[in-house]
C-alpha cells in the first residue's frame, strides 16, 4: 500500500489519537494491518522502509542475542510496545522477561531496546530516544546501519534525559549492562 506523509497544518492544533482508536481503525480495515508506522504522543509517524544494511544488522543481532540470552528472556522483533494511551513503538530488537504478556510490556520491563537506523538516526537518537527515556526503557541501542557507530544509552529519567549517553566504535566490544556476557562488535556483524 502507497502511504502519503503530509506536514500540512505546522504549527496548528491537530487531531490526536489514542492507542485504542488505532486499534479499532485497523480492525475496521480503514489503516492496512502490514502498515509501518508507530503512534508517537497520538501522532501516527510512517516507518520508512528497511535497507539492506539495516536488516544485515538486524538478523545478525537477532541470532547473536537468540542464541546467548538467558531463558527466562524473551527476545521481540520489531513488536510494539505500548508505552502509553497514546504512544506505541516498535524497536527492531528488545529484550523483556518471558514472564511478561507482549501486550503487556512496559518500559521499565525492557531491559534493551534496539534501533537500527539510516534514514531515521536523527528521529531515533532525538524524540524516540526521549520517549524510551520517559517510559523507562533501562537500556537503548541506536545503531548507524552504514557506519555500524552505535549510541548507547543507559539511566533513563522520567524527564526524557539519559544520564548516560556513548558512543560506541564500530569495531569496539559492546554489551548491554544487565547482559554483559554477551558482547557484539558491530563492525563484525554480517
Amino acid at each position: 500500500m502507497n502511504i502519503v506523509a503530509t506536514r500540512a497544518a505546522e504549527g496548528l492544533p491537530r487531531r490526536s489519537f489514542t492507542v485504542a482508536e488505532i486499534r479499532r481503525m485497523v480492525e475496521a480495515g480503514i489503516i492496512a494491518e502490514d502498515e509501518n508506522f508507530e503512534l508517537i504522543e497520538g501522532e501516527l509517524v510512517p516507518m520508512s522502509p528497511k535497507g539492506n544494511q539495516h536488516e544485515i544488522v538486524k538478523a545478525a543481532l537477532n541470532d547473536i542475542l537468540a542464541t546467548h540470552k538467558p531463558r527466562d528472556l524473551r527476545l521481540a522483533v520489531e513488536t510494539s510496545l505500548y508505552l502509553d494511551e497514546r504512544t506505541f513503538v516498535e524497536p527492531d530488537l528488545c529484550l523483556y522477561p518471558k514472564r511478561i504478556l507482549p501486550e503487556d510490556v512496559r518500559g521499565s520491563d525492557v531491559i534493551l531496546a534496539i534501533e537500527i537506523a539510516a534514514s531515521s538516526i536523527a528521529y531515533d537518537r532525538g524524540l524516540k530516544a526521549r520517549i524510551y527515556a520517559r517510559h523507562g526503557i533501562r537500556e537503548l541501542w541506536v545503531v548507524d546501519a552504514a557506519s555500524r557507530e552505535t549510541w548507547v544509552y543507559r539511566e533513563p529519567a522520567p524527564d526524557g534525559q539519559w544520564g548516560s549517553i556513548e558512543r560506541v566504535a564500530a569495531d569496539a566490544p559492546l554489551a548491554a549492562a544487565a547482559l554483559p556476557e554477551i558482547a557484539v562488535r558491530m563492525a563484525g556483524l554480517d
